[in-house]
């Protein structure tokens, strides 16, 4: 099932990059970086793919999509600053969420953001949704956008080139990253149940 939609939405990537070129390129990895999991792994393979062909440059298809990356990165941001803060507050309870933890995260993001956003541009996953939490701990935008836009860089141009240099084989490269996604989601809930059942205990210790 999963496989089957990945395939309609690589197809459908294929369909908008050909249609539309670089314009194509930045607003699928705008869509992409706005919390919305389209393939990176085909979205920019595909258009090294079309640069081979002659239709624009490894470098034109990297700003583009370093350029749409900061756009729908954006977009997330604002949802979780505007939007995430005042529901994780008043909210969060309910997912074991407290003050304490949206205080550690806002001295995370004060401390370590710029590290944060940077090395998140490059990991599967984690870089898709990376920019709302920034928006919920208020980082500041200006080096947000200046760290999402230097780490989305060379994992755009580095997936145009790959798939440059594959050709006609440029799927391969996403089937060897959808490997990587699920062991990245795999660590990512095992994380998740360790944090649950860590807060799970707390409130009962409290209660004791």
């Amino acid at each position: 099932m999963i496989n089957h939609i990945l395939e309609i939405l690589a197809q459908w990537v294929i369909a908008v990059e050909q249609a539309t070129g670089l314009f194509g390129v930045g607003l699928l990895m705008a869509i992409e970086s706005a919390c919305v999991p389209l393939p990176s792994e085909v979205i920019m393979p595909f258009a090294g793919y079309l640069a081979g062909k002659g239709a624009f440059t490894i470098w034109e298809a990297g700003l583009a999509g370093a350029i749409g990356c900061v756009v729908g990165s954006w977009v997330a941001y604002l949802v979780g600053m505007y939007g995430g803060r005042p529901l994780a507050e008043k909210y969060g309870k309910f997912i074991l969420l407290n003050p304490h933890d949206l205080a550690i995260a806002d001295r995370l993001f004060v401390k370590y953001g710029d590290a944060i956003t940077f090395f998140s541009r490059l990991l599967p996953v984690i870089r898709t949704f990376i920019a709302f939490p920034a928006g919920v701990a208020r980082m500041n935008l200006t080096k947000f956008t200046i760290y999402t836009f230097l780490g989305s860089l060379p994992w755009c141009v580095g997936l145009a080139w790959f798939g440059q240099i594959l050709g006609e084989n440029w799927t391969s490269l996403h089937e060897q990253f959808h490997q990587i996604d699920l062991v990245i989601a795999g660590l990512l809930l095992a994380g998740g149940v360790f944090w649950i059942r860590h807060h799970v205990l707390f409130l009962r210790a409290q209660k004791n």
